[in-house]
């Protein structure tokens, strides 16, 4: 086996994408913006909505992950290296998943949900800091920003350096058994 599944590769991929866009819109778009501004809603829901997507695609993977043949794990002739690639891996999903998590308590906490999505008309909360799953949500999405970069840095060693093929097994194309 060469590939991971296309169900793995089009989630990975699409899950990409995602997660750089939910931790933007999060980190740069909604901190820039104040409650008064009346776009303030319409990216807290692009935010949430991104998030509970993000969740449900994760934990979608991760099914399929456990119920399809994949390749075996890459060995780049280290052991120890060999265990943390494979732990850095399940980390993503633990990251991704307790990040939504967070998200999801914040927004229960605050009310968000009635305010975002029916249009009740309270107010947003001067500031969602006085909501305890803030500050873990905030350090989540820091070592998920660490993590991605780490995968990028990765994949342009194995990609340019050791020139291993190993991207191949995460891209589109014809698996081989």
């Amino acid at each position: 086996m060469k590939r991971y599944h296309p169900i793995l590769v089009i989630l990975h991929w699409l899950l990409a994408v995602m997660i750089i866009l939910g931790l933007i819109m999060g980190g740069n778009v909604l901190s820039a913006t104040s409650n008064t501004e009346p776009q303030r809603l319409f990216y807290l829901k692009m935010h949430m909505l991104t998030g509970i997507i993000i969740l449900v695609l994760m934990l979608v993977r991760l099914v399929v992950r456990f119920v399809t043949v994949k390749p075996s794990y890459a060995d780049i002739g280290n052991t120890l290296f060999n265990k943390l690639g494979v732990a850095i891996h399940y980390l993503f999903y633990l990251i991704v998943i307790l990040m939504a998590g967070s998200g999801l308590a914040i927004a229960s906490m605050a009310g968000l949900f009635e305010i975002v999505f029916t249009g009740s008309g309270a107010p947003l909360p001067e500031t969602f800091n006085e909501f305890p799953p803030r500050m873990a949500h905030s350090i989540l999405g820091g070592i998920l920003t660490l993590l991605i970069a780490g995968h990028i840095l990765a994949f342009i060693y194995h990609q340019f350096i050791r020139k291993d093929g190993l991207f191949s097994r995460m891209w589109f194309g014809l698996r081989k058994e």
